[in-house]
């Protein structure tokens, strides 16, 4: 079997086992018509097959091209979708803040998406899946409690290049795989013109730094950029909060998160 066919079976086997055990039969997945999210959507369906719901939640801001991708995705894997708009949401906060600037007009788009699919959630009694993957997570290029935010993730240790990957496997609509990423948070909007740098070049070095754990003269011994590898090692360490629940001041002899810990999943 092929890497991403053990890679395919392991995540349905995962997401079957972390939604039974809960009690709930039902996922949503928010679907943007990027690749991150299609993946997700094409793992949840070969699990959960009518058990899932695709929200496409669009604002004035989002490309015609991807409400046409994820509208493509849907018919060619069946896929059980409807459409929330935060478009009246965005656009009243713009009049609220008429001095809001690209970076919090994306994190509030975000954020209202994130707090949609989690109403949606308490309707349908589903789980909300996280799309965000390990170069995001670790780079924390993302928004906490926006896409951030999810119930179970299954691609959070996958890097975006192995994103794409999964997705040739998996047959995700090409229009999707060669398109350039972006999260359609504003006009022209682009992943890796936000980074600076592609993610086949981001990913590398991650690779030898978090994987293989080697040291950055190391790292640049192999040809990697040194500004790009210092901006890597800046944006881990200073997001780490983003990867960790809300610190709590200890008081007590048990304190959440500092001494009292228990696997989310845990029962009498």
């Amino acid at each position: 079997m092929s890497k991403y066919g053990q890679i395919t079976d392991f995540l349905e086997c995962f997401l079957e086992n972390e939604v039974t055990k809960t009690g709930i039969k039902k996922v949503v997945v928010g679907l943007s018509g990027g690749l991150d999210s299609a993946v997700v959507a094409v793992l949840a369906q070969r699990v959960f097959q009518e058990r899932l719901l695709c929200v496409k939640m669009p604002s004035h801001y989002s490309s015609q091209n991807s409400l046409d991708d994820a509208d493509e995705l849907c018919r060619d894997f069946n896929i059980n979708a409807i459409t929330a708009s935060i478009e009246p949401m965005l656009k009243a906060y713009e009049v609220m803040n008429p001095d809001l600037d690209n970076l919090r007009k994306g994190n509030f788009s975000s954020r209202m998406r994130m707090a949609t699919l989690f109403d949606l959630s308490a309707k349908e009694n589903a789980l909300v899946l996280g799309t965000s993957n390990k170069s995001e997570l670790m780079l924390g290029y993302g928004t906490l409690y926006g896409d951030l935010a999810s119930a179970i993730n299954p691609i959070g240790d996958l890097y975006k290049s192995e994103v794409f990957e999964l997705a040739e496997y998996l047959g995700v609509t090409k229009s999707i795989i060669k398109k350039p990423p972006s999260a359609d948070l504003w006009d022209g909007q682009s992943d890796e013109a936000d980074l600076g740098y592609t993610y086949a070049q981001l990913d590398r070095a991650m690779r030898l730094y978090v994987e293989e754990r080697l040291s950055v003269e190391d790292i640049v011994a192999q040809g990697v950029d040194k500004k790009m590898l210092d901006m890597i090692v800046k944006r881990i360490f200073r997001n780490h909060f983003k990867r960790k629940m809300p610190v709590i001041a200890k008081l007590t002899a048990r304190t959440v998160n500092h001494d009292f810990n228990y696997p989310r999943d845990i029962t009498l």
